[in-house]
């Protein structure tokens, strides 16, 4: 049983052990468990404070991200409700943009309106019934009517002048640019009407007018540079002013045919201004119809010229026209075919446009070897017409018409041989056809010889004749209608609105309208400038007037030296002008002031500066007597003298050879009888 005991023993003794083994292995893991415990014990407690230190963090940061998120969201709001209020804001710029565009729409409806009674009205009531739609679409801002509204209160339109509204509107008009406006503030500068007198600011205004398109502008700035007002005289500067105008114009004649506008000259039998021979009486005009329904054919055919075109203060009437060359064509007028023939090539509202009926008409009259009706078929086988275009035929027609000397066949064939139309371009023919065309008036063929003149075409290059061709083109325009409405409120009785339109035409050149506007300021009569400035104003367009070659205006500077008007006293100045008048234009009234001065001494000094009665001549204190006709005792005497058969240069040589033969006071009594010969001479002869 030893043995067993042994194992068991044995056994236990393992047992124990391998108990204590694993008791010492446990112990030995439990420590390790423990310090693997107390290790992430630590570490958690780090964990946890740096989780807790990252908690705050996120908390503020969440925070922050909260408050931006926030701030993000009302900006969010704010956006949607800016953009709701621009919405809103688009929507009533919108609303806002289709009312005034609705606005500007009636308005330009209502301009459109006026214009149409404008252009089909006769009589000045319909066309003040424009003035009133002008009005209502001026209200809604049209500027384009807010310019006529100026222009009727500065040109008193219909009796409506008001100097102080019109310039008022023209500052608000010049602001939006309107080239209209800065010409007409640049006009009222240069006068000193309702403005200060400021000639550089006139030039500036003249000058933002020009470049915006102002066609009186380019006129007026293209005066100034040739004759030096205000400006240095620079003729190549005055030339391209010019030439954009006469182009403008050329544009237009070539599209239909000028109509020339009577320009009344008021120093000429002021008494009795209907009797101008520029406007038509009304009682001659009815004596015309009376012989017209006669069956006076002449006269039928001038009534049907004048009604065609709007001559001597008449109303174009296309019906009046067409029934005067009818019954003139009818009795077998070969002009009244011609012009009836023209009506229908044109077109026109009594005869609309009929190449067929117009070529027939033409055919009628060239039969008969009318020159208008030969230069009609020239132009329709030129343009082709109603026919084939045909250069052969119609050169041979215009030569033939061009013989008869009718200008707008000299100036078709000038054209042709110009531009090389079916011929081979000869500038030397060209030139002679325009220049034979021009002396009729022609105003196509004085453009182009203009156009030669300035580029030296065919001719050698002229600046100054290039100008003055220019310029008489220019006056073609549509502003030259003003003459007529000058001169019907001149005589109405309307001074100041005369003198505003005959002002302005003068500012642009038109040496008839400088004359005119001298004579009204003369009158003082105006209420629109203070008396102390029309003597110096009329002085300074008289002078402008005769520089341009009027010696009536040369006489009248000399007045206005003698006497004093608007400037000082000066004998010698107005002998001067006096002499000038008297030697280049052989003026009567200028020889007999001459004369008058001679005899008394007056701005002709002695030798020494002593006149014979030994005192000077700017102490004599006579005064020139009014202009009188000479008694015919008077006339009989000097008719006697041995000068009254000379002509002026031998009436001038005779004065030079006194001059060198006698002593001056021998000369002064042989000078006056020999002025009042000639005088009384020339008054024999214009008799």
């Amino acid at each position: 049983m030893k043995p067993l005991s042994l194992l068991i023993e044995i056994l236990i003794i393992l047992g124990v052990i391998i108990k204590n083994i694993e008791a010492e292995k446990h112990n030995k893991k439990q420590k390790e468990r423990n310090v693997t415990t107390q290790v992430s014990v630590n570490e958690v407690k780090r964990l946890l404070s740096h989780i807790l230190e990252r908690r705050k963090l996120i908390k503020v940061i969440y925070q922050r991200e909260n408050a931006l998120g926030k701030k993000k969201i009302q900006r969010k709001l704010r956006i949607r409700g800016i953009q709701n209020k621009d919405l809103s804001k688009r929507n009533k710029k919108h609303l806002r943009k289709q009312a005034k565009k609705n606005f500007t729409d009636e308005g330009d409806q209502l301009f459109k309106m006026g214009i149409k009674i404008l252009q089909q009205s006769k009589s000045q009531k319909q066309k003040a019934e424009a003035y009133v739609f002008f009005a209502k679409a001026a209200n809604m801002g049209n500027l384009k009517a807010m310019e006529k509204m100026a222009d009727a209160l500065l040109f008193g339109n219909f009796g409506m002048q008001n100097i102080t509204a019109a310039i008022q509107l023209y500052e608000s008009l010049a602001k939006e640019g309107s080239y209209k406006a800065q010409n007409a503030l640049g006009f009222l500068s240069s006068y000193g009407i309702g403005m200060e007198y400021n000639q550089a600011k006139a030039l500036i205004y003249y000058t933002f007018g020009s470049a915006g398109g102002s066609m009186m502008s380019q006129m007026i700035l293209g005066y100034r540079y040739l004759s030096g007002i205000n400006v240095l005289q620079n003729c190549e500067v005055a030339l391209n002013h010019y030439k954009k105008v006469a182009d403008y114009i050329a544009d237009k004649l070539e599209k239909s045919e000028s109509i020339p506008v009577e320009k009344v000259r008021l120093t000429e039998r002021p008494e009795n201004l209907s009797s101008n021979s520029e406007i038509l009486d009304w009682d001659i005009y009815q004596y015309y119809k009376f012989l017209a329904e006669r069956g006076d054919v002449q006269i039928q055919v001038s009534l049907g010229q004048l009604h065609l075109i709007g001559r001597k203060g008449l109303d174009q009437d296309y019906y009046k026209a067409l029934y005067y060359f009818l019954k003139a064509a009818k009795a077998g007028s070969a002009n009244a075919m011609a012009f009836i023939g023209k009506m229908y090539l044109e077109g026109n509202a009594a005869a609309p446009q009929n190449n067929a009926t117009a070529f027939k008409y033409f055919s009628m009259a060239a039969s008969k070897g009318n020159a208008i009706g030969l230069h009609g078929l020239g132009l329709l086988y030129f343009y082709g017409k109603g026919v084939p275009v045909n250069y052969a035929e119609a050169l041979k027609y215009f030569q033939k018409a061009a013989e008869k000397g009718w200008p707008n066949a000299q100036f078709q064939l000038g054209f042709m041989y110009y531009s090389g139309s079916g011929v081979w371009k000869d500038y030397k023919l060209a030139f002679k056809y325009f220049y034979l065309a021009s002396q009729s008036g022609q105003p196509l063929a004085i453009y182009y010889l203009a156009e030669m003149y300035a580029t030296g075409t065919g001719v050698l290059r002229s600046c100054r004749t290039a100008v003055e061709l220019y310029k008489g083109v220019c006056e073609l325009g549509h502003w030259a209608e003003k003459f007529l409405t000058a001169y019907f409120a001149y005589k109405d009785g309307d001074i100041d609105s005369s003198l505003v339109q005959y002002a302005l035409l003068a500012e642009m050149g038109y040496e008839v309208a400088q004359s005119n506007s001298a004579f009204i300021l003369e009158s003082k009569k105006v209420k629109i400038l203070e008396k102390e400035k029309m003597y110096p104003m009329a002085l300074l367009l008289w002078n402008r007037a005769a520089i341009q070659g009027n010696a009536f205006a040369r006489v009248k500077i000399g007045d206005y030296h003698y006497y004093g008007y608007g400037t000082k006293k000066d004998y010698q100045t107005a002998a001067t002008h006096y002499s000038i008048a008297a030697d280049k234009y052989h003026s009567a009234q200028a020889m007999f002031n001459l004369a008058y001065m001679y005899e008394h001494g007056l701005g002709i000094a002695k030798p020494g500066g002593k006149d014979d009665t030994g005192s000077t001549v700017h102490q004599r204190g006579h005064c020139l007597p009014e202009p009188r006709w000479p008694t015919v005792s008077e006339g009989l005497v000097f008719f006697l003298g041995v000068t009254a058969s000379l002509s002026p240069s031998h009436f001038l040589h005779y004065v030079k050879q006194q001059l060198s033969r006698h002593t001056f006071h021998t000369f002064r009594r042989n000078f006056v009888i020999c002025l009042w010969t000639h005088f009384c001479s020339f008054l024999s002869r214009s008799c």
